[in-house]
């Protein structure tokens, strides 16, 4: 990861995405309805320079650890979880072209140039593109679903199954490649503006030295580091939704719900079981918070061994992972549907829209049920069988 980052840098990254945050806050009601694009705060995520947080300092970037640069996509997704989503896939991106290919110092280095947003169209559990080969290079066909960030991107992130032997490849390709088409059909209930479609590859040449094969999808100890940086990616979206949902209904409860009519108390801030619900999601988030940072550094510890990580190494950092992603996707549901309960009916006004943390959770959770991580946890408990390195896991 390079030198260590003052400690000064740090809180300035923290303060300056505070203050993006909070500018996004001031438009997410109206920007979670209107769906789309958002394409005036990705540009202000550009111009930020914060997508570079991850690379190295000698790259152009800021060198940070995953801990920190997890925490600002906990900050960003507290105002507006399709940004925090967006950015932190940009982070993610960015670690996959480091793991799977030997390309990634050129590819840092543009992206810290030019501030290139990375839009992803690796979805492993869709199957229907296809590369074959075509002399020297290759070419792509076929479709991707749940390509988030795509529209806007600078850069893609692309899997395909090799012809004839199903074999996965990875290659990192620009957007206005001929036969790349990109479409706005992401229409779900949650993470409205996190262009979530689909993509089309219509014989989409990919040349050789694009494609990520030196050591290749999960082709070493370290490069199975993928899918856990994924998995925190998500917790620390799903625990920034919990903590934005607390402050909103915190800040609501305090200064718009009344008084149960039968409590005898003044205030709805004095309510014993108003008082009572939020101490058990105080609990349950804080948890949840303590769980996810420890997994981050166990996270940042497997990263600094590179190609020294062990087989052993990687499953603790595997436990640590999966037990903070069930905390934070419990508390986060939680909290998102029971706030109605501490804020009253009148917060179920659309204007006041509270029901978008459930919404953005619930649709983003489901992608991966958190069933399988608690059948991991118990399997490694029981059986001290360790989490089978895959996409999810």
């Amino acid at each position: 990861m390079g030198p260590v980052v003052a400690s000064s840098q740090i809180q300035a990254v923290f303060e300056q995405a505070e203050r993006l945050a909070a500018d996004f806050a001031k438009t997410a009601i109206e920007r979670d309805r209107l769906g789309g694009t958002a394409k005036e705060e990705r540009d202000q995520l550009r111009a930020s320079g914060l997508l570079k947080l991850i690379i190295p300092g000698e790259l152009g970037g800021f060198g940070f650890n995953w801990h920190d640069t997890l925490r600002v996509v906990r900050i960003i997704s507290r105002a507006d979880s399709s940004l925090g989503h967006l950015f932190g896939f940009q982070h993610l991106l960015l670690a996959t072209v480091r793991l799977f290919g030997d390309q990634w110092p050129h590819f840092y280095r543009e992206t810290a140039e030019h501030n290139w947003f990375w839009g992803n169209t690796l979805n492993p559990l869709d199957t229907r593109a296809k590369l074959i080969a075509d002399g020297a290079d290759w070419l792509i066909d076929g479709h991707k679903s749940f390509c988030s960030g795509a529209l806007d991107a600078d850069y893609l992130i692309v899997s395909a199954l090799r012809e004839p032997d199903g074999k996965l490849f990875i290659a990192a390709l620009p957007p206005d490649r001929p036969g790349i088409t990109r479409f706005a059909d992401w229409n779900n209930m949650g993470q409205r503006q996190t262009d979530s479609g689909s993509v089309a590859f219509d014989h989409v040449r990919v040349y050789d030295h694009e494609i990520l094969r030196n050591p290749g999808p999960l082709g070493s100890v370290f490069a199975t580091l993928r899918p856990l940086i994924a998995q925190l990616v998500l917790t620390n979206i799903y625990l920034g939704i919990a903590e934005g949902a607390l402050a909103e209904a915190r800040q609501y409860t305090r200064s718009q719900s009344r008084a149960w009519f039968l409590s005898g108390v003044e205030s709805a801030t004095q309510d014993p079981y108003t008082l009572k619900k939020y101490g058990e999601f105080w609990v349950d988030i804080n948890a949840a918070a303590l769980a996810t940072d420890y997994a981050a550094q166990a996270l940042d510890l497997a990263w600094s061994k590179e190609d020294s990580l062990t087989v052993q190494e990687r499953a603790d950092t595997a436990i640590a992972a999966a037990t903070a992603k069930v905390l934070a996707t419990r508390s986060g549901l939680d909290v998102t549907q029971r706030l109605f309960e501490v804020t009253g009916a009148r917060a179920t006004a659309a204007q006041a829209g509270f029901d978008r943390f459930w919404r953005n959770l619930r649709t983003h959770s489901l992608h991966d049920p958190v069933d399988y991580k608690l059948a991991d946890l118990g399997a490694w408990l029981l059986n001290g069988q360790a989490p089978k390195p895959s996409f999810y896991s």
